[in-house]
């Protein structure tokens, strides 16, 4: 019994345990043992010294960043809760605090494990060396359907052997922090995990090209977990198969100390997504160098969230739109609201979905407008065949300052851009702040200025339509008439 006790995965009850193996005092009680140091030590002590072997543990196993964990650590715990009934309360008592976890493995009889142990959280690991039989695999399965306790899963099987399983993890793994698919079985590209599962609270992913992953989302990614652009292509390089990619960040990180980050680090050829259709990004602007190593022929979504900053590093974006056809697009939209400002394509007669969306979060005016101005500048090349542009403002309850004034300056480097423009609509309250912006400059030619403008509208009342007059007028006095036309509200709509 005592051999068996010394390698169960299990911890049958106290009473079950029969005779006492070496260095256990399992049917002895505290009076038995007076000599013993630990004796002495109260709960709380007792259970710190616990905890604190558990973390050396972990060190031990995770020293040097071991993508492979401590899967054997995981099992640290087991002697210590059969040395005596004391111990074992204790243990089991604090299972969050010492981070307690049962070992799924090779030769572990999972069916009885789980009928006899305490509801532990699971660790599923079948590795490269261990041979994994028909029992194993039933074993594995079965841990696999108690979704909602599975921490880690690390499998490294043969294709058959892991396509049984991948299609069986269907369903979603709420607290899933790592997962490992490794396979045994070269240039197999056929295993997919299943569109619906999920893994809400994954910390690690390792993926071999034999598994086709089709969704990766790294969500709100905090600075302590930043990785270098290289690395994220390097990672996506094994996953051709890909179809969703979405990498967002917490808070901002400088952009220079991303801009730093190709120098330290070398240069790595194109990677090419043969299946990628959606493409999302929020964090700093640097960022997007990665942008200019990645080929996606059938892109057909971009959307781009950008910290505010103070200056924008947007030229591997236009790089990468250039090289999109799907993203070159003749009419845009550009909203204002109470906490960022919107860019966006027109698509199929509808504002949205939008296969190109760009947002920068700030809340004055000004500031959106200056910030747009930088943007739409570095895209330039992208934007002078827009025909038709849309300013829009979605109203809200926010204080004056929103509407800070802007310098006509900046309305003028937001414009210019769009060299090619022929339809310019303007919500009603933007009238008053862009109109003075379309008066020539001193110097200037008539037309140098939006030359193809050939249609203004615009929402509201008679005083919107006498503050385009001047313009309307010198355009006239030109050559090159311009329309002006009450467009309705619901041009405007979100």
């Amino acid at each position: 019994m005592s051999d068996y006790l010394s390698t169960t995965t299990y911890l049958p009850p106290i009473e079950e345990f029969g005779q006492r193996a070496p260095g256990q005092c399992t049917n002895l009680s505290d009076s038995e043992i007076p000599h013993s140091p630990f004796h002495i030590l109260n709960d709380d002590v007792l259970l710190n010294i616990f905890h604190l072997y558990q973390l050396e543990i972990s060190d031990e196993y995770d020293e040097d960043g071991d993508p492979n964990f401590y899967w054997s650590g995981q099992r640290w715990w087991y002697k210590l809760a059969q040395v005596c009934r004391r111990w074992r309360r204790l243990i089991l008592a604090s299972p969050s605090y010492l981070d307690l976890h049962l070992l799924c493995t090779h030769g572990v009889p999972i069916a009885n494990m789980l009928a006899h142990s305490p509801p532990l959280p699971l660790a599923i690991y079948y590795e490269e060396d261990g041979e994994t039989t028909e029992e194993d695999e039933e074993g594995l399965l079965l841990a696999l359907r108690h979704s909602d306790r599975v921490h880690y899963i690390s499998l490294n099987l043969p294709s058959p052997n892991l396509r049984n399983v991948i299609t069986t993890m269907d369903e979603p793994f709420p607290f899933l922090e790592r997962l490992y698919i490794l396979s045994r079985t070269e240039g197999d590209t056929s295993l997919v995990l299943p569109l619906t599962f999920q893994a809400p609270n994954l910390r690690h992913l390792v993926l071999t090209t034999a598994v086709g992953l089709v969704t990766l989302a790294l969500v709100d990614i905090p600075p302590s977990a930043y990785f270098p652009p290289s690395y994220l292509l390097t990672r996506l390089s094994l996953m051709p198969q890909l179809e969703v990619v979405v990498i967002e960040f917490h808070s901002p990180l400088p952009n220079r100390n991303v801009e730093r980050q190709p120098l330290n680090t070398p240069i790595m050829t194109h990677v090419t997504l043969p299946n990628l259709r959606r493409f999302s990004f929020k964090g700093v602007s640097a960022y997007l160098e990665l942008l200019a190593r990645i080929r996606a022929p059938v892109l057909s979504n971009l959307d781009i969230v950008l910290f505010n900053q103070l200056t924008f590093t947007v030229p591997r974006l236009l790089q990468f739109m250039v090289t999109s056809e799907i993203l070159n697009f003749s009419t845009v939209r550009l909203d204002f609201t109470a906490d960022d400002f919107v860019l966006r394509r027109h698509y199929q007669g509808k504002w949205t979905p939008s296969p190109f969306h760009l947002k920068v979060p700030c809340s004055h005016l000004d500031w959106q407008v200056s910030s747009a101005a930088q943007i739409l500048g570095a895209l330039h090349p992208v934007l002078s065949v827009v025909e038709k542009l849309t300013l829009s403002h979605i109203k809200h309850n926010r204080s004056s300052e929103w509407h800070n004034e802007v310098d006509r300056t900046r309305w003028r480097q937001l414009l210019r851009p769009f060299s090619n423009l022929k339809t310019l609509h303007v919500q009603n309250d933007l009238v008053g702040k862009l109109v003075p912006s379309l008066q020539t400059d001193d110097g200037e030619l008539p037309l140098e200025f939006l030359p193809n403008l050939s249609e203004i509208g615009y929402s509201g009342g008679d005083d919107a339509r006498d503050a385009f007059t001047p313009f309307i007028d010198g355009r006239q006095v030109a050559g090159h008439s311009v329309n002006l036309t009450m467009v309705n509200d619901s041009e405007f709509s979100p």
